[in-house]
């Protein structure tokens, strides 16, 4: 028997819900096999003094590279193995994989090779019936008021900054930030980050390093730059980072400088946009709230599609999402916030409070990206190039920039893939819809329905 014909021995079992563990030994020829490939490699590669390239003596080579010959063998043999078991065992995989103490684990040639790995996969569940989800429809008309309030945000975005010495409610702070856990070791630490002086509407809560923190104002205080405010908060349970999950925190602010937004005159946007008067801008503004508003109109129906799903669904989720999967929510969060038009600043304080959010909605979440997978796949939902091309266009012409700006700005971000996720998900409860029964319903009536719904649902 050759050494291409020796199998790995593989065990799958359950490591909680919708996680796999995987115990794979990998026979002692395999082994032995990937250390002696490894090894020639290097001989042929490496370049001792003394000797010229790929002529330096084995044993010479395996004494100078004895700790690196066996990192890469077993970094190989892990990864041949992994991809091999999943393959045989038709895993659906999310995510990275998690070795088990692999860098503690010693490679022999003389002996089998064995280790665990933890992945997440997708949970096996019966998607509910995808036709006849009853769907009301909301009337929706863009208004005066919307027009200017819409100025309003813009006058604001197109604003200049004013240097002010003594801070005030509303005002931007930019400077140093450094965030503690209990250990007193950072956890993160920069310096540009903006924190704005918590309004009087929103007194006293506010936002600090992607944070919502309840008592903001009281913490923080006004200060000036070169000042240093100290603010302790708790880690939120649906942080990113699973180590400040439930955490004592400290994070020492020290602002470089204080600006206040001042408004742009309504002329200058006139002149800015290559408008005659201010009724031909208001024009421009009322065309892309029409856009908006369907957009708004689409989110609603999808709303309440996904409520009809997750309510019609049996699914085994664990008790809290891990920090990849709150990545995964938060990306999707964020993308869909462009893609209605939300501000900037307004899209990263949604953000913050979904890391507040309480276990149950975060698996909640989790439960529905599991869903539309699936939803999505019995209904044959594919994403073109042209189509992620067409809504990176879309958002743009809402932002007012051009497409391969908003391009680039998305791929640095690395959110490319996030924009692909959601066409997907659109076009599935887009699918979806095409087959419920819908029910066109004015503004009001509709927003009575939501809110007797959101009423019953938080008694139960």
């Amino acid at each position: 028997m050759t050494t291409a014909e020796i199998s790995n021995k593989v065990t799958v079992s359950d490591a909680g819900p919708s996680r796999k563990r995987l115990s794979i030994q990998v026979p002692k020829e395999t082994v032995a096999s990937s250390l002696g490939l490894t090894i020639e490699t290097l001989m042929v590669e490496a370049e001792l003094p003394g000797f010229r390239k790929g002529r330096a003596p084995r044993r010479l080579i395996e004494k100078r590279f004895g700790g690196s010959i066996t990192k890469q063998a077993k970094e190989a043999l892990v990864s041949q193995a992994y991809g091999k078991a999943i393959e045989d065992h038709k895993l659906r995989v999310l995510g990275n994989p998690v070795a088990k103490d692999l860098d503690k684990l010693d490679l022999d040639p003389a002996k089998d090779f064995a280790f665990e790995i933890e992945v997440e996969v997708l949970p096996e569940f019966e998607l509910p019936k995808l036709d006849g989800v009853e769907v009301k429809r909301p009337k929706m008309d863009v208004t005066d008021v919307m027009v200017d309030d819409e100025v309003r945000k813009l006058a604001i975005q197109e604003g200049s900054l004013e240097e002010r010495t003594n801070p005030e409610p509303g005002d931007y702070l930019t400077g140093h930030a450094k965030m503690s856990g209990p250990d007193g070791k950072a956890a993160f630490e920069s310096d540009g980050i903006v924190v704005q002086v918590p309004t009087a509407e929103r007194a006293p809560k506010g936002m600090i390093v992607g944070l919502v923190v309840d008592d903001l104002t009281t913490q923080l205080g006004l200060p000036k730059a070169g000042d240093v405010a100290t603010v302790k908060t708790t880690g939120p349970e649906n942080h990113e980072n699973e180590a400040l999950r439930g955490q004592a925190l400290t994070i020492v602010y020290t602002p470089a400088r204080v600006d206040r937004i001042i408004a742009a005159p309504t002329t200058d946007l006139v002149a800015r946009f290559g408008m005659a008067d201010e009724a031909g801008l208001k024009m421009v503004i009322r065309d892309r709230l029409e856009s908006r508003v369907r957009v708004e109109q689409q989110a609603a129906m999808h709303a309440q599609v996904a409520k009809a799903l997750l309510e019609q669904t049996k699914m085994e989720l664990p008790q809290r999402v891990t920090a990849e999967q709150a990545g995964r929510t938060f990306e999707r969060k964020r993308m869909e916030l462009l893609y209605r038009g939300v501000d900037p600043a307004k899209i990263e304080e949604n953000i913050a409070e979904l890391r507040s959010a309480s276990a149950g909605e975060a698996v909640r979440d989790l439960k529905l990206f599991f869903i539309i997978d699936k939803a999505a796949a019995e209904l044959g939902v594919q994403v073109s190039d042209a189509e992620v091309n067409g809504r990176i266009a879309q958002i743009a012409q809402d932002r007012g920039v051009r497409p391969e700006q908003m391009r680039q700005q998305i791929m640095q971000s690395n959110q490319l893939g996030a924009v692909w996720g959601q066409i997907r998900e659109h076009k599935t409860m887009d699918a979806i819809i095409g087959k419920a029964k819908v029910e066109d319903m004015d503004i009001e009536a509709y927003n009575k329905f939501i809110q007797a719904g959101n009423a019953a649902q938080a008694k139960s």
